[in-house]
């Protein structure tokens, strides 16, 4: 067995499930809704670049790097996993410390602000600090993404820094990273400020 494998988490709002091929059309919907692709700050793959971004993903999997969910809403009648709304994943990941990143994530429009994102990455943290034994968890993002920015601070996440010029973005220009992280000593402050945010929002 190594480090992580597949797995579903299920949350209040969303189910996390791992990243399938079949997952192809609904994640183009979910894409779709607010056309994504098109926010340049952003790596949501258009829809004619969703296969190869599903594939790209698998291939990361297969080499211990990645390990990649489709997130779908819960139903609210029935409880069962509903429409697929994006995707997320545990990347960069370091077995040996053990530690990850969570990144490469992103919801359809009409779901932002809804608790789908807290949901989620409370799905992901806790399993990363109470089940993989992870001392801390990386987060990053485009420096210029402040919607982004602020949603990671808003978990309770600290900045660590900004890697300048750390990678192009696609239309190859450079780009400045903002890496922020959760230590294991943090996360019980974490786990109680996103577990508020949701019981108010039930």
């Amino acid at each position: 067995m190594t480090f992580l494998e597949p797995l579903t988490l299920t949350g209040r709002y969303v189910t996390l499930e791992p990243l399938s091929r079949e997952h192809h059309d609904g994640l183009v919907d979910a894409a779709r809704d607010g056309e994504l692709w098109r926010l340049w700050y952003t790596s949501v793959p258009a829809p004619e670049e969703m296969a190869a971004e599903i594939g790209r993903r698998l291939d990361l999997q297969e080499q211990g790097s990645m390990l990649p969910f489709t997130t779908r809403l819960i139903d609210p009648g029935t409880g069962a996993p509903g429409r697929i709304i994006g995707m997320t994943t545990y990347m960069n990941i370091d077995a040996g410390t053990p530690r990850v990143e969570i990144g490469s994530t992103w919801n359809a429009a009409s779901v932002q602000g809804t608790g789908t994102n807290p949901d989620s990455k409370l799905l992901l943290l806790r399993h990363a600090f109470e089940t993989l034994g992870c001392p801390a968890v990386e987060f990053r993002t485009h420096w210029l993404n402040h919607q982004s920015r602020e949603a990671i601070a808003r978990l309770g996440a600290k900045q660590d820094g900004v890697l300048r010029n750390h990678s192009r973005t696609r239309d190859g220009l450079l780009r400045d990273t903002v890496v922020f992280s959760i230590l294991e000593h943090e996360w019980p402050m974490v786990r109680a400020g996103l577990e508020h945010r949701l019981a108010r929002r039930g």
